[in-house]
Protein backbone atom coordinates (compact mmCIF):
# COMPACT_ATOMS: atom_id res chain seq x y z
CA UNK A 1 0.00 0.00 0.00
CA UNK A 2 1.47 3.48 -0.53
CA UNK A 3 1.79 6.32 1.61
CA UNK A 4 -1.19 8.44 2.25
CA UNK A 5 0.48 12.46 2.02
CA UNK A 6 -0.74 14.47 4.34
CA UNK A 7 0.99 17.98 4.47
CA UNK A 8 2.15 19.31 7.82
CA UNK A 9 4.15 21.27 10.23
CA UNK A 10 7.73 21.26 10.57
CA UNK A 11 9.63 21.08 14.11
CA UNK A 12 12.71 19.95 14.14
CA UNK A 13 16.11 21.07 16.26
CA UNK A 14 18.77 20.96 13.60
CA UNK A 15 17.77 21.32 10.23
CA UNK A 16 19.64 23.37 7.28
CA UNK A 17 17.74 26.46 6.17
CA UNK A 18 18.18 28.53 3.70
CA UNK A 19 16.55 31.66 2.22
CA UNK A 20 16.42 33.13 -0.64
CA UNK A 21 17.02 36.83 -0.68
CA UNK A 22 15.79 38.71 -3.82
CA UNK A 23 15.01 42.15 -4.97
CA UNK A 24 11.86 43.45 -6.37
CA UNK A 25 14.01 45.08 -9.44
CA UNK A 26 17.23 44.66 -10.06
CA UNK A 27 19.71 46.63 -8.10
CA UNK A 28 23.17 46.08 -6.52
CA UNK A 29 23.98 42.87 -4.34
CA UNK A 30 26.48 44.14 -1.53
CA UNK A 31 28.08 40.61 -0.58
CA UNK A 32 29.65 37.84 -1.75
CA UNK A 33 29.89 34.26 -2.33
CA UNK A 34 31.19 32.98 1.46
CA UNK A 35 30.58 35.76 3.54
CA UNK A 36 29.44 35.60 6.66
CA UNK A 37 25.99 37.85 7.36
CA UNK A 38 24.09 38.53 10.52
CA UNK A 39 20.05 39.01 10.03
CA UNK A 40 20.27 42.62 9.79
CA UNK A 41 22.86 42.83 7.07
CA UNK A 42 22.22 44.23 4.08
CA UNK A 43 22.51 42.00 1.31
CA UNK A 44 21.40 43.70 -1.42
CA UNK A 45 20.26 47.29 -2.96
CA UNK A 46 17.82 48.75 -5.39
CA UNK A 47 15.41 52.20 -5.93
CA UNK A 48 11.75 51.23 -6.43
CA UNK A 49 10.61 54.26 -9.56
CA UNK A 50 8.39 56.88 -7.93
CA UNK A 51 4.85 57.62 -8.88
CA UNK A 52 3.86 59.24 -11.93
CA UNK A 53 1.88 62.53 -11.30
CA UNK A 54 0.04 64.11 -14.50
CA UNK A 55 0.26 68.01 -15.02
CA UNK A 56 -1.92 69.12 -17.92
CA UNK A 57 0.13 72.49 -18.26
CA UNK A 58 -1.84 73.29 -21.91
CA UNK A 59 -4.48 73.57 -20.03
CA UNK A 60 -3.55 75.34 -17.04
CA UNK A 61 -2.26 78.31 -19.51
CA UNK A 62 -4.41 78.42 -21.53
CA UNK A 63 -2.49 77.08 -24.56
CA UNK A 64 -2.99 74.74 -27.60
CA UNK A 65 -0.79 71.31 -26.76
CA UNK A 66 1.11 71.85 -30.08
CA UNK A 67 2.44 75.14 -28.45
CA UNK A 68 3.80 73.22 -25.23
CA UNK A 69 7.52 73.38 -26.42
CA UNK A 70 7.65 77.72 -26.33
CA UNK A 71 6.40 77.34 -22.94
CA UNK A 72 8.45 74.76 -21.23
CA UNK A 73 11.38 75.61 -18.90
CA UNK A 74 12.37 71.70 -18.53
CA UNK A 75 12.94 69.01 -20.70
CA UNK A 76 12.36 65.61 -20.40
CA UNK A 77 15.02 63.98 -17.46
CA UNK A 78 15.30 67.11 -15.39
CA UNK A 79 14.81 67.33 -11.90
CA UNK A 80 12.21 69.60 -10.56
CA UNK A 81 10.70 70.64 -7.01
CA UNK A 82 7.21 71.30 -5.78
CA UNK A 83 6.49 74.37 -6.55
CA UNK A 84 9.32 75.36 -9.04
CA UNK A 85 8.13 76.73 -12.52
CA UNK A 86 8.02 74.11 -15.00
CA UNK A 87 6.71 76.53 -17.90
CA UNK A 88 6.02 79.89 -18.55
CA UNK A 89 4.87 82.25 -21.02
CA UNK A 90 6.64 85.20 -22.16
CA UNK A 91 5.15 88.63 -20.98
CA UNK A 92 2.11 90.63 -22.75
CA UNK A 93 3.84 93.02 -25.31
CA UNK A 94 7.34 92.25 -23.80
CA UNK A 95 5.99 94.31 -20.89
CA UNK A 96 7.60 92.64 -17.36
CA UNK A 97 4.45 93.86 -14.92
CA UNK A 98 2.13 92.16 -17.46
CA UNK A 99 4.32 88.68 -16.49
CA UNK A 100 2.94 85.54 -18.35
CA UNK A 101 1.02 83.01 -16.70
CA UNK A 102 2.97 79.90 -15.08
CA UNK A 103 2.48 76.36 -14.61
CA UNK A 104 4.59 74.72 -11.17
CA UNK A 105 5.40 71.40 -10.75
CA UNK A 106 3.18 69.66 -8.06
CA UNK A 107 6.18 66.77 -6.50
CA UNK A 108 9.63 66.42 -6.02
CA UNK A 109 11.38 64.15 -9.48
CA UNK A 110 12.48 64.50 -12.66
CA UNK A 111 10.37 65.36 -15.79
CA UNK A 112 8.95 61.59 -17.34
CA UNK A 113 7.68 62.92 -20.56
CA UNK A 114 6.55 66.11 -22.75
CA UNK A 115 3.53 65.25 -24.79
CA UNK A 116 2.57 67.90 -27.65
CA UNK A 117 -0.48 65.87 -28.56
CA UNK A 118 -2.43 65.54 -24.94
CA UNK A 119 -0.29 68.90 -23.54
CA UNK A 120 0.20 66.89 -20.46
CA UNK A 121 3.83 66.55 -18.59
CA UNK A 122 4.17 63.22 -16.41
CA UNK A 123 6.13 63.99 -13.64
CA UNK A 124 8.04 61.32 -12.21
CA UNK A 125 8.18 61.43 -8.34
CA UNK A 126 12.02 60.30 -6.12
CA UNK A 127 12.95 56.98 -5.86
CA UNK A 128 11.95 54.72 -2.89
CA UNK A 129 15.17 52.72 -1.97
CA UNK A 130 14.60 49.28 -0.86
CA UNK A 131 17.18 46.95 0.91
CA UNK A 132 16.93 43.60 1.40
CA UNK A 133 18.48 41.96 4.90
CA UNK A 134 19.70 38.68 5.32
CA UNK A 135 16.85 37.86 7.69
CA UNK A 136 19.02 35.01 9.52
CA UNK A 137 22.72 34.60 10.40
CA UNK A 138 24.71 32.54 8.05
CA UNK A 139 26.76 32.03 4.71
CA UNK A 140 26.06 33.16 1.09
CA UNK A 141 26.30 30.21 -0.35
CA UNK A 142 24.82 31.71 -3.99
CA UNK A 143 25.26 35.14 -5.48
CA UNK A 144 22.42 36.02 -7.98
CA UNK A 145 23.90 38.81 -10.13
CA UNK A 146 22.16 42.55 -9.78
CA UNK A 147 19.06 40.45 -8.20
CA UNK A 148 19.92 38.67 -4.60
CA UNK A 149 21.83 36.22 -2.72
CA UNK A 150 21.09 32.50 -0.68
CA UNK A 151 21.78 32.71 2.76
CA UNK A 152 22.36 29.28 4.73
CA UNK A 153 22.53 27.95 8.44
CA UNK A 154 21.88 25.29 10.41
CA UNK A 155 19.12 26.05 12.44
CA UNK A 156 16.46 24.71 15.17
CA UNK A 157 13.51 25.52 13.02
CA UNK A 158 9.46 25.85 14.10
CA UNK A 159 6.77 26.44 11.71
CA UNK A 160 3.57 27.78 12.88
CA UNK A 161 0.02 27.72 11.43
CA UNK A 162 -0.82 31.33 11.21
CA UNK A 163 1.04 34.80 11.95
CA UNK A 164 1.57 38.68 11.63
CA UNK A 165 4.20 41.05 11.47
CA UNK A 166 7.12 41.05 9.40
CA UNK A 167 10.57 39.71 9.67
CA UNK A 168 12.82 40.06 12.88
CA UNK A 169 14.59 38.52 15.76
CA UNK A 170 16.04 38.87 18.82
CA UNK A 171 16.68 36.45 21.88
CA UNK A 172 14.19 33.97 22.91
CA UNK A 173 12.39 33.61 27.00
CA UNK A 174 9.96 31.70 27.85
CA UNK A 175 7.48 33.30 29.97
CA UNK A 176 4.94 30.93 30.92
CA UNK A 177 5.32 27.99 33.41
CA UNK A 178 4.75 25.48 30.77
CA UNK A 179 2.45 24.69 27.46
CA UNK A 180 -0.74 25.41 29.02
CA UNK A 181 -0.37 28.89 30.59
CA UNK A 182 -1.81 31.37 29.03
CA UNK A 183 0.48 34.54 28.27
CA UNK A 184 -1.36 37.43 29.65
CA UNK A 185 -0.05 40.87 29.87
CA UNK A 186 0.55 40.67 33.68
CA UNK A 187 3.77 38.17 32.72
CA UNK A 188 5.21 40.32 30.34
CA UNK A 189 7.43 43.52 31.85
CA UNK A 190 10.28 46.04 30.51
CA UNK A 191 12.74 43.50 30.46
CA UNK A 192 11.71 41.36 27.36
CA UNK A 193 12.06 44.50 25.12
CA UNK A 194 13.82 43.21 21.60
CA UNK A 195 13.29 39.66 23.05
CA UNK A 196 11.09 36.80 20.94
CA UNK A 197 8.94 35.56 24.11
CA UNK A 198 7.10 32.21 24.05
CA UNK A 199 3.87 31.56 25.51
CA UNK A 200 1.88 28.50 26.25
CA UNK A 201 -2.12 27.75 25.20
CA UNK A 202 -3.20 31.32 24.12
CA UNK A 203 -2.07 35.01 24.14
CA UNK A 204 -4.56 37.76 25.14
CA UNK A 205 -4.97 40.99 23.16
CA UNK A 206 -4.29 43.00 26.08
CA UNK A 207 -0.98 41.04 25.97
CA UNK A 208 -0.31 41.92 22.61
CA UNK A 209 -0.89 45.49 23.45
CA UNK A 210 1.47 45.21 26.36
CA UNK A 211 3.96 43.48 24.29
CA UNK A 212 4.07 46.68 21.60
CA UNK A 213 4.04 48.76 24.45
CA UNK A 214 7.61 47.51 25.77
CA UNK A 215 9.19 46.45 22.69
CA UNK A 216 8.81 42.93 22.29
CA UNK A 217 9.97 41.62 19.03
CA UNK A 218 8.21 38.56 18.68
CA UNK A 219 5.40 36.01 20.20
CA UNK A 220 5.29 32.63 19.66
CA UNK A 221 2.37 30.89 21.32
CA UNK A 222 -0.22 28.26 21.04
CA UNK A 223 -3.54 30.19 19.73
CA UNK A 224 -5.00 33.11 19.28
CA UNK A 225 -8.40 34.32 19.43
CA UNK A 226 -10.11 35.74 15.84
CA UNK A 227 -12.42 38.05 17.48
CA UNK A 228 -9.28 39.52 19.54
CA UNK A 229 -7.19 39.94 16.07
CA UNK A 230 -10.00 41.37 14.26
CA UNK A 231 -10.70 43.94 17.30
CA UNK A 232 -6.54 44.39 17.09
CA UNK A 233 -5.62 44.98 13.69
CA UNK A 234 -9.37 47.05 12.93
CA UNK A 235 -10.22 45.00 9.93
CA UNK A 236 -10.48 40.69 8.69
CA UNK A 237 -7.49 39.80 7.58
CA UNK A 238 -9.69 37.29 5.14
CA UNK A 239 -7.51 34.87 2.40
CA UNK A 240 -4.68 37.66 1.96
CA UNK A 241 -1.18 37.09 2.64
CA UNK A 242 -0.08 38.69 5.82
CA UNK A 243 3.36 39.84 6.90
CA UNK A 244 2.72 43.69 5.96
CA UNK A 245 1.03 44.36 9.13
CA UNK A 246 2.72 47.42 10.75
CA UNK A 247 2.22 45.80 14.53
CA UNK A 248 5.98 46.32 15.22
CA UNK A 249 5.97 42.88 17.45
CA UNK A 250 5.62 39.80 14.99
CA UNK A 251 3.53 37.20 16.13
CA UNK A 252 3.35 33.00 15.25
CA UNK A 253 0.25 31.21 16.54
CA UNK A 254 1.58 27.39 16.41
CA UNK A 255 -1.42 25.47 16.97
CA UNK A 256 -4.68 27.42 15.74
CA UNK A 257 -7.36 29.68 16.64
CA UNK A 258 -8.72 29.64 20.47
CA UNK A 259 -7.04 28.43 23.24
CA UNK A 260 -5.43 25.50 22.83
CA UNK A 261 -2.38 23.94 23.80
CA UNK A 262 0.95 24.51 22.58
CA UNK A 263 2.56 21.77 21.36
CA UNK A 264 4.86 19.60 24.14
CA UNK A 265 7.47 18.97 21.47
CA UNK A 266 7.71 22.98 20.19
CA UNK A 267 7.40 24.47 24.02
CA UNK A 268 10.31 21.71 24.98
CA UNK A 269 12.59 22.97 21.79
CA UNK A 270 12.04 26.41 22.66
CA UNK A 271 12.43 25.72 26.06
CA UNK A 272 16.04 24.04 25.23
CA UNK A 273 17.28 27.32 23.02
CA UNK A 274 16.15 30.33 25.37
CA UNK A 275 18.63 32.74 25.41
CA UNK A 276 19.61 32.06 21.84
CA UNK A 277 19.26 34.09 19.03
CA UNK A 278 15.77 33.49 16.80
CA UNK A 279 14.48 34.76 13.50
CA UNK A 280 10.74 35.23 13.39
CA UNK A 281 8.50 35.80 10.16
CA UNK A 282 5.02 35.92 10.86
CA UNK A 283 3.92 35.78 7.04
CA UNK A 284 1.40 33.32 6.25
CA UNK A 285 -0.75 32.62 3.28
CA UNK A 286 -2.93 29.85 3.01
CA UNK A 287 -4.45 29.58 -0.52
CA UNK A 288 -2.12 28.64 -3.68
CA UNK A 289 1.48 28.99 -2.66
CA UNK A 290 1.29 28.10 1.03
CA UNK A 291 3.60 30.23 3.09
CA UNK A 292 3.60 29.39 6.81
CA UNK A 293 4.82 31.77 9.70
CA UNK A 294 8.30 30.82 10.63
CA UNK A 295 11.25 30.44 14.01
CA UNK A 296 14.63 30.44 12.88
CA UNK A 297 17.09 29.80 15.18
CA UNK A 298 20.62 29.97 13.78
CA UNK A 299 23.17 27.77 15.06
CA UNK A 300 26.41 30.06 16.65
CA UNK A 301 28.89 27.32 16.90
CA UNK A 302 30.67 25.81 13.35
CA UNK A 303 28.05 24.46 11.76
CA UNK A 304 28.60 20.40 11.19
CA UNK A 305 25.91 20.00 7.64
CA UNK A 306 26.25 16.80 7.89
CA UNK A 307 24.58 15.75 10.55
CA UNK A 308 21.62 18.60 9.63
CA UNK A 309 19.32 17.67 7.64
CA UNK A 310 19.11 19.17 4.57
CA UNK A 311 15.10 18.51 4.57
CA UNK A 312 12.78 16.43 5.92
CA UNK A 313 11.71 13.99 3.68
CA UNK A 314 7.87 13.71 3.37
CA UNK A 315 7.32 9.80 3.88
CA UNK A 316 3.67 10.75 4.07
CA UNK A 317 1.17 9.25 7.07
CA UNK A 318 2.05 5.70 8.95
CA UNK A 319 1.55 4.01 11.81
CA UNK A 320 3.34 6.36 14.74
CA UNK A 321 3.06 9.67 12.61
CA UNK A 322 2.51 12.11 15.02
CA UNK A 323 -0.61 14.43 13.90
CA UNK A 324 -2.82 17.50 15.05
CA UNK A 325 -6.18 17.67 14.04
CA UNK A 326 -7.45 20.62 12.10
CA UNK A 327 -11.38 19.88 12.10
CA UNK A 328 -14.15 19.79 14.33
CA UNK A 329 -14.46 17.82 16.99
CA UNK A 330 -11.28 16.86 17.97
CA UNK A 331 -9.68 20.49 16.38
CA UNK A 332 -6.41 20.91 17.71
CA UNK A 333 -5.83 17.92 19.52
CA UNK A 334 -2.51 15.98 18.91
CA UNK A 335 -1.77 12.12 18.62
CA UNK A 336 -0.70 9.31 16.94
CA UNK A 337 -1.62 7.62 14.42
CA UNK A 338 -2.25 3.76 15.09
CA UNK A 339 -4.10 2.26 12.10
CA UNK A 340 -4.51 3.50 9.02
CA UNK A 341 -7.55 1.22 7.15
CA UNK A 342 -7.58 0.94 3.45
CA UNK A 343 -11.55 0.40 2.56
CA UNK A 344 -13.09 4.00 2.04
CA UNK A 345 -15.64 4.59 5.04
CA UNK A 346 -19.39 5.82 5.68
CA UNK A 347 -19.05 9.30 7.74
CA UNK A 348 -21.29 10.59 9.56
CA UNK A 349 -22.81 12.79 6.63
CA UNK A 350 -23.18 9.47 4.54
CA UNK A 351 -20.14 10.71 2.36
CA UNK A 352 -17.63 7.88 1.84
CA UNK A 353 -14.20 8.83 2.64
CA UNK A 354 -10.84 7.60 3.87
CA UNK A 355 -9.62 7.63 7.70
CA UNK A 356 -7.27 6.88 10.36
CA UNK A 357 -7.27 5.74 13.94
CA UNK A 358 -5.80 8.15 16.41
CA UNK A 359 -4.44 7.55 19.96
CA UNK A 360 -4.47 11.49 21.30
CA UNK A 361 -1.94 12.32 23.87
CA UNK A 362 -4.89 11.85 26.38
CA UNK A 363 -5.23 8.68 25.77
CA UNK A 364 -8.26 8.64 24.08
CA UNK A 365 -8.62 6.83 20.50
CA UNK A 366 -11.03 7.70 17.58
CA UNK A 367 -11.53 7.41 13.73
CA UNK A 368 -10.94 10.71 11.95
CA UNK A 369 -10.82 11.30 7.81
CA UNK A 370 -7.46 11.12 6.66
CA UNK A 371 -8.14 15.30 5.28
CA UNK A 372 -9.01 16.51 8.82
CA UNK A 373 -5.55 16.06 10.02
CA UNK A 374 -2.25 17.46 9.41
CA UNK A 375 0.85 15.82 10.04
CA UNK A 376 3.71 17.38 12.58
CA UNK A 377 7.03 16.84 10.43
CA UNK A 378 10.48 16.66 12.43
Amino acid sequence: MGHAYTPGLKVTDSLVIRKHRILPLKGDVLVKLGDKVKPDHVVARTLLPGAVVPLNVANKMGIPPEDLETVMLKKAGDPIKAGEPVAQSKPLFGLKFLGGSKCEATIDGTIESISHITGQVLQRGMPTPVEVKAYIEGEVIEVLPREGVVVQCVAGFVQGIFGIGGETNGAIQVVTPDNQTVLSDNLINEAHKDKVIVGGSLVTAAALRKAIQVGVRGIVVGGFDDKDLRDFLGYDIGVAITGSEDTRTTLVVTEGFGQINMAQKTYDLLKRHEGQMACINGATQIRAGVIRPELVIPETAEDDYKQAKTDIPVEGLKIGSPIRVIRHPYFGQLGRVTDLPAPLQVLESESRARILEVEFDSGKRALVPRANVEMIEG
